[in-house]
């Protein structure tokens, strides 16, 4: 390995530079007030714990995406953070203690193993929100509502918004019975939307109506119209599936009164976070960018683990990744003050001012060969002592 080869960065880590940087700072200050004028408190969970509580109920996939060191106090494992949103419901259920409805936001660097997805980073900074305590679809379209506010205020363009529901695939499964490794290639398949594999795999069992919908099921996604042609295929079907449509058709409704620019598609056989996710599902898109914008669901189950079964919904999205909609920001030229300005009463009164009226002012040390900022505005001393802010081309 050359020398320069010792400053190389792990493939997937990136640094943020100036004026990136700021840019992301400020998207960050925005999310975070706008999630505090909905009631949600912000958390700031530790980057490691103790890895059987960061890794407690929240399913296989994280345990991989999970870097692992051990304590040199304790000798025991611990985790560097892959996902806030455990670490949240652990808030919940042992440091809050709160019986009502709770609702918690975050924005946290957190690190993985590996990638999402071939596009996606390994040093994500998450931002988020949960919401504790109810298990209604009030609480998923408030969920749904302020992912969507999150996004457009970032400069999301022609976003679409990917409904599905777990709930209806789990009731199908636990009716149909199927053999426990038939099931496992089931999930598989519809996961990676292998569809040709689905009647050979279920052929043995296509007589039962469980299993008859669940071949129905890969071919039931498309626009809001789908879930009248869910209603009529999946006829009969245990009346789980019949509660997650209608919480499906709700949701639809409200959304399509509340964002008319926001496109709705619907895939009733999305099993995203099935393991973790309990009931909605959902993530957002935008064209151009080839993984989701945001994510979350209803994950009912998690809080249980800790001892306080809580139902939940949340969302999160990558702060980075978010930034990069708003193009590259153009930084503003700094004012040029000559570093004895310090040295004077009346002068730094002058740059308190500008700089509380949104300027950026840096000092020219006597020594350095400019004077100024290259296309900006300077402060100049006058011949009386006293102190004047001069446009560029007056400099």
């Amino acid at each position: 390995m050359s020398r320069a080869d010792h400053w190389l960065l792990p493939d997937g880590m990136d640094e943020v530079l100036p004026p990136r940087a700021r840019q992301i700072e400020n998207l960050r200050r925005k999310l975070l007030d706008l999630f505090h004028s909905w009631g949600y408190e912000l958390v700031l969970p530790p980057k490691v714990e103790f890895l059987e509580s960061l890794l407690t109920g929240a399913g296989h996939d994280l345990e991989l995406q999970t870097f692992k060191v051990t304590d040199q106090l304790s000798g025991r494992m611990m985790g560097v953070s892959a996902d806030v949103t455990p670490q949240v419901a652990r808030m919940d259920a042992h440091s809050m203690q709160f019986d009502g409805v709770a609702r918690f936001c975050y924005s946290a660097e957190i690190v993985r193993t590996q990638p999402d997805n071939l596009l996606g980073s390994r040093s994500p900074i998450q931002i988020g929100a949960e919401l504790f305590g109810d298990g209604g679809a009030d609480s998923d379209l408030e969920i749904l509502s302020l992912m969507t506010d999150s996004l457009l205020l970032a400069g999301a363009e022609n976003l679409c918004l990917d409904l599905g529901h777990v709930g209806i695939y789990r009731a199908l499964i636990v009716e149909a019975g199927l053999p426990d490794e038939t099931e496992a290639a089931l999930f598989d398949i519809l996961q990676h939307k292998r569809l040709a594999e689905l009647q050979p795999l279920l052929a043995p069992w296509q007589e039962q109506q469980p299993v008859q919908m669940l071949l129905r099921l890969s071919g039931l996604n498309g626009g809001p119209e789908v879930l009248a042609s869910a209603r009529e295929q999946l006829q009969g079907a245990p009346a789980a599936v019949t509660d997650a449509l209608q919480e499906l058709q709700e949701l639809v409704e409200a959304l399509q009164q509340q964002y008319p620019q926001v496109n709705l598609y619907l895939d009733l056989s999305e099993l995203r976070g099935y393991h973790y996710h309990t009931g909605l599902v959902f993530a957002a898109y935008v064209p151009g960018l080839g993984q989701a914008l945001a994510k979350g669901g209803r994950y009912d189950d998690i809080g249980r683990v800790f001892g306080r079964a809580r139902p939940a919904t949340g969302f999160s999205t990558d702060l980075k990744m978010l930034a990069s909609l708003q193009g590259n920001l153009q930084a503003r030229t700094p004012v040029a003050a000559p570093a004895a300005i310090l040295r004077d009463t009346k002068g730094r009164a002058l740059v308190t001012q500008l700089r509380e009226a949104g300027e950026r002012v840096v000092f020219i040390p006597r020594n350095s060969c400019s004077s100024a900022v290259d296309g900006g505005k300077s402060i100049q001393q006058l011949a009386d002592g006293s102190w004047q802010l001069m446009a560029a081309d007056k400099i």
